[in-house]
């Protein structure tokens, strides 16, 4: 693994920690609010769509049959994997959140706290493998 594969694995991971940190700034401060904004929105879930990225992208996407545009396949990847981390961050928070107030002990600080030591341990985790695609037999569909 060379330097930069360990940063950009490890880049929501500080993200989280950067949040965290940014809680020592002022109540009003508007950097406070974005860093913990920004890790909310993505961290959590950019972490775990990294430990997926293989069986996501063994199967690429399918553009119509009448137009053939080399660059849809790519940026139409590049678009599901945003929205799937933006999708699971919501997600993750909300149930971290929702297990806060069950326990009767929700605070905003152990939320982002909680959603940190999450996306830590994501950013450790290998990726998963890419299983083969099904063999289907000529002339049936998939």
């Amino acid at each position: 693994m060379t330097p930069q594969d360990l940063v950009i694995r490890m880049l929501p991971a500080f993200g989280g920690w950067l949040a965290l940190a940014a809680l020592a700034l002022p109540g009003g401060s508007p950097l406070r609010g974005a860093a913990v904004a920004v890790f909310l929105a993505a961290g959590p879930g950019a972490a775990l769509v990294r430990i997926c990225g293989p069986a996501l992208s063994s199967r690429p996407a399918e553009g119509p049959v009448e137009r053939r545009n080399a660059a849809f396949e790519r940026h139409s990847d590049l678009l599901e994997r945003l929205m799937l981390a933006v999708f699971l961050s919501v997600s993750a928070t909300i149930l971290v959140a929702t297990v806060l107030i069950a326990a009767q002990a929700l605070s905003g600080e152990r939320v982002l706290l909680a959603l940190t030591l999450l996306t830590t341990l994501a950013a450790f985790c290998p990726r998963l493998r890419a299983s083969p695609m099904p063999r289907t037999g000529k002339g049936s569909t998939p």
